[in-house]
C-alpha cells in the first residue's frame, strides 16, 4: 500500500490532546485546516519530549538569528488554544519516529510524525532518515510559525503535567483509589 502524506502548511489548529481520564489517557497529536482533521496517536512520553524539543529548537533559532527571527519568546495569550480535540477523532495511525527542523528560509518549524514500523514495534532501530519513499510509512508533516510553535509546546507540556498527581513518598503517579506505595512496605497509602 503507497504511503500516506498528511501535509499541513501554516495549519489553522496544531495541539496534543488527550482522550480518557488521568491514568487511562490515550495521547493524541491533531492538525486542522479547511475542514480536514488529522489525528495521529502517540505516548504521553512522546509529547513531552516533541514539546521540550520543540522549545529547545524555537530558542536555538532565536539565538542564531541574534534575535531577528520572528519567534515569540513564550506562547502569545491571544494565540492559545483550550479547546478539546476536534470531532470526528478517527486515529490515522501510532507515531513511532518524529523529526523536528527550523527553516530558516521560510521561518517555520517542520514537525514530522511517522508511522510506527514493524521493525520498531519489534524493538529494532528506526530508519534515522525521513525519505519520501512512496512505499515508507504513513506520515504527518506539519510547518509552522514560531508563534503556532510556542503556543502548541506551551499546550503540549501543560497536558503532560496535568495528569495523576505524584505521591509524596514515592513520586510514583497516585491513582484515585491510591496505590502501593514502594515507600510503605506493601501498604497501601
Amino acid at each position: 500500500m503507497p504511503r500516506q502524506v498528511h501535509f499541513y502548511d501554516q495549519p489553522e489548529r496544531f495541539v496534543a490532546g488527550t482522550v480518557g481520564q488521568p491514568g487511562a489517557r490515550a495521547f493524541f497529536l491533531q492538525a486542522s485546516a479547511r475542514g480536514r482533521i488529522t489525528s495521529v496517536l502517540l505516548e504521553k512520553a512522546q509529547v513531552a519530549a516533541l514539546a521540550e524539543r520543540v522549545e529547545q529548537v524555537l530558542d536555538e533559532a532565536l539565538r542564531r538569528s541574534d534575535g531577528e527571527a520572528d519567534i515569540p519568546a513564550v506562547a502569545p495569550a491571544e494565540l492559545i488554544d483550550t479547546a478539546p480535540l476536534d470531532l470526528p477523532l478517527e486515529q490515522e495511525f501510532r507515531v513511532g519516529t518524529m523529526a523536528l527542523a527550523w527553516d530558516g528560509t521560510d521561518e517555520c518549524l517542520v514537525v514530522e510524525a511517522q508511522a510506527v514500523t514493524e521493525a520498531e514495534e519489534e524493538g529494532e532501530e528506526a530508519a534515522a532518515a525521513f525519505e519520501d519513499d512512496e512505499n515508507g510509512p504513513d506520515l504527518l508533516r506539519v510547518r509552522l510559525s514560531g508563534a503556532m510553535a510556542r503556543v502548541f509546546a506551551k499546550r503540549a507540556l501543560d497536558l503532560v503535567a496535568a495528569g495523576r498527581k505524584p505521591c509524596p513518598f514515592c513520586n510514583l503517579p497516585l491513582d484515585p483509589e491510591g496505590h502501593l506505595c514502594p515507600r510503605a512496605n506493601g501498604y497501601r497509602r
